[in-house]
C-alpha cells in the first residue's frame, strides 16, 4: 500500500491523520506543505486541483485514492478494500 499526505504543521486534524497511520503501524510519506519551499508548494497545490477545486488539507492519496479532510471512516473503508484485495 502506498500512502502520501500533505498537511500543514500547524493543522491539528493533520497531526491527527498522522497520528491515525502511526497509531496502525502503516508507513506513510508527508510533506507539511506551509514548510515546503515554493516550488514544491506549486507542484502541490497543482496536484491537488487535479483532483478538487481547492487546496485542502490533510490531502491524502491512499493507492491513488484520494481523500481530503480528516475522515477516519472513509480511510477505514479504503484499508479494509485493500486487506480483502
Amino acid at each position: 500500500m502506498k500512502l502520501k499526505m500533505y498537511t500543514l504543521s500547524t493543522c491539528p486534524w493533520c497531526r491527527k491523520t498522522k497520528k491515525f497511520f502511526k497509531d496502525r503501524n502503516l508507513p506513510f510519506e508527508f510533506i507539511d506543505y506551509d514548510l515546503a519551499p515554493r516550488d514544491v508548494q506549486e507542484k502541490i497545490a497543482k496536484e491537488m486541483m487535479q483532483y478538487t477545486d481547492h487546496i485542502a488539507f490533510p490531502f491524502l492519496k491512499i493507492d491513488g485514492q484520494v481523500v481530503v479532510g480528516y475522515n477516519p471512516e472513509k480511510w477505514e473503508a479504503i484499508l479494509s478494500q485493500k486487506q480483502v484485495a
